[in-house]
């Protein structure tokens, strides 16, 4: 059986998909909230999503090799990430995900699983609901 990593090229495949992501962070309007909450440098953040997502993906463990579990939700503790945050997180990695990702049936598996995953993260109340 195939793993999702292998399907979309292995290491070369995902570093491709995590620097498109980052590249659109640091251009697209709409990812402004989800580029704040990041280091001026997006390298080490590149490198830590490339490791996470190697292992998410059925490749090597890279993050947990090296950083232990995961536990992506009390990592993100420190940025608020409310949907602004998510909504721009997400319109990157669906773009790059579309742009480097040709395999339909892998996609329909894994960016649902994306998707809960950013709405996870959320840790700030939504501004537009407060009264």
């Amino acid at each position: 059986m195939t793993t999702p990593y292998e399907a979309i090229g292995g290491e070369a495949g995902v570093r491709a998909l995590v620097a498109r992501f980052y590249q659109l962070m640091d251009t697209l309007p709409e990812a402004a909230a989800a580029r704040a909450i990041h280091p001026d440098s997006l390298e080490a953040s590149e490198r830590k999503l490339f490791e996470y997502m190697s292992g998410w993906l059925g490749g090597p463990p890279l993050f947990t090799a090296k950083y232990g579990p995961p536990m992506l939700r009390a990592r993100h503790l420190r940025a608020p990430i409310g949907p602004a945050e998510i909504d721009g997180w997400l319109a990157c990695f669906h773009r790059a995900w579309a742009e480097t990702v040709q395999d339909a049936e892998i996609s329909s598996l894994i960016v649902p699983q994306i998707e809960r995953l950013a709405l996870h993260m959320r840790n700030q109340a939504d501004p537009a609901a407060a009264g």
